[in-house]
């Protein structure tokens, strides 16, 4: 039977994914930050929920060590843990956008960097890597995710360059919007780092904290990224990207076909 290793999973896209793959029996471990959150699990029905928070080294390597003692392989790893912190650049403190790394950066790297020696090993795997549209195009006050994204983007092109010729496949899932309570946290770490009464963007902040922004169209719900990662997790070979939703197809192809003095345009009445 197939494993994955999924982080994230406390809600949102990990959990659908996870719910999803384990009614198409796969082995799943699906994890999560706290242990509130992997009781929850426990609850539903994963009774190999586990603890794993991507800043914590230990975390992860005692995930791994368990699934390896439990099925001696790890045949898939989905990186699907972070959030989004918004914020203008310059509103954006430096040790906020530093947090914002830790978890979507080196957090993923941490995991990645873990799993790869033990895929070498085995002699295959995949990894799936959470990026996003913004981690092809770039949108007002998504700075610090922007920048996030675009890391991720840029360390799975390396990998996959240097895993050439293996049975490893690094693959990029570049999602545009999709339910979940991830809007929901990104507004909550607004308010929490940010100063947005100082702020020259100041009203902006505050139809974002009121719900009163503008709709994002083309949003979809989880299930449309959990079809994808069982597709991959079927596919002999798998793609090195996926696309997944209308608005990712949109925006990835304006982004080659326009001047980025015209993409910008665009993009300022989009965000």
């Amino acid at each position: 039977m197939t494993n994955i290793v999924i982080t994230g999973c406390s809600t949102g896209i990990g959990l659908e994914v996870a719910s999803y793959l384990k009614e198409r029996f796969v082995r799943v471990y699906p994890t999560a930050r706290s242990q509130k959150d992997v009781d929850m699990l426990i609850a539903l029905g994963f009774c190999d929920a586990m603890l794993l928070d991507v800043t914590k080294p230990d975390t992860i390597q005692s995930v791994i060590d368990r699934v390896l003692d439990i099925d001696n392989k790890i045949d898939v790893w989905f990186n699907n843990a972070g959030y989004g912190q918004v914020s203008a650049i310059e509103d954006l403190p430096t040790d906020i956008l530093r947090k914002q790394f830790e978890t979507n950066v080196f957090g993923m790297h941490e995991c990645t960097r873990k799993i790869v020696p033990i895929m070498r090993k085995q002699g295959y795997g995949r990894i799936i890597q959470h990026s996003s549209v913004l981690g092809l195009i770039s949108l007002f006050g998504r700075g610090a995710y922007n920048a996030s994204k675009y890391a991720i983007e840029g360390l799975t092109d390396t990998l996959r360059l240097e895993l050439d010729g293996t049975k490893i496949y690094p693959i990029l899932l570049n999602t545009g919007p999709i339910s979940s309570n991830f809007r929901k946290t990104a507004v909550k770490s607004l308010k929490d780092n940010i100063d947005i009464e100082g702020s020259i963007f100041r009203d902006r902040y505050i139809r974002t904290v009121n719900g009163t922004i503008k709709k994002v169209p083309f949003n979809e719900e989880p299930i449309s990224v959990a079809k994808i990662v069982h597709k991959i997790i079927l596919t002999k070979k798998p793609k090195r990207r996926y696309y997944i939703t209308k608005a990712t197809y949109l925006l990835g192809y304006l982004k080659r076909l326009l001047s980025t003095k015209c993409l910008d345009m665009l993009l300022v009445r989009v965000g």
